[in-house]
């Protein structure tokens, strides 16, 4: 099965081709104002529509309410949302159930411990996405470049299918692709320069990467 294949904070028309002409699978938009990948919804709404359906598109949000979350539907129209907070599985089952899309939520891994989250989101998400805890002196949820110890899913059985985030970047995704199985991945720092600054040919180079691990 091929791995799906998700670029994330992406703020600029350019990078945004870029990554759908490298074949990214989903395309992600931040609206997470603490980020340097925060897009307004002006933002959102000019992204989305040069989208025109080539991939699906992820607004990704960190403990977001309801009006939050209806103000950045209305200015992307996401295929699905990703919740990068702490959103217990009640609120993951009421955010599908209210706004009837699916929903991505984002698991934060540092120790076996961690494992314990799992069953229960996995009965009330559509998708599961495994980032690295961030650093303590951290304001973003995700997004630091760090990864965690991959081993920790090797051999991981779930109902549902998971990405992996965290630290990927072209030179070692092959690597977390061999050790956990993922159905998917997901990069953000892995193809910038600097915090929020993508790169085209770095982004072209991850798809590439994660495209030939996956033959």
């Amino acid at each position: 099965m091929s791995v799906v294949v998700k670029i994330c904070g992406l703020s600029t028309l350019e990078t945004l081709d870029a990554a759908l002409d490298a074949g990214a699978d989903m395309v992600g938009f931040v609206f997470f104002p603490k980020s340097p990948r925060h897009i307004t919804h002006d933002q959102a709404r000019m992204l989305g529509a040069a989208v025109k359906g080539r991939a699906s598109k992820v607004a990704l949000a960190v403990d977001a309410d309801d009006d939050q979350l209806s103000a950045i539907i209305e200015a992307l129209a996401p295929d699905c949302l990703q919740l990068h907070g702490h959103e217990t599985p009640e609120r993951v089952l009421d955010v599908k159930k209210r706004f009837g899309l699916p929903v991505m939520k984002v698991l934060s891994m540092a120790e076996a411990a961690d494992l314990t989250a799992i069953p229960l989101y996995e009965t009330v998400a559509d998708r599961l996405l495994f980032d690295a805890k961030p650093p303590k002196t951290s304001v973003l949820p995700g997004g630091n470049g760090v990864s965690f110890d991959w081993g920790l899913l090797a051999g991981l059985s779930m109902r549902l299918p998971y990405m992996l985030s965290g630290g990927l970047d072209a030179g070692n995704v092959a690597k977390a692709l061999a050790m956990t199985g993922a159905w998917g991945v997901d990069v953000s720092s892995g193809v910038e320069t600097a915090p929020g600054q993508k790169d085209q040919a770095l982004i072209r180079g991850f798809v590439a990467a994660v495209r030939a691990a996956a033959v």
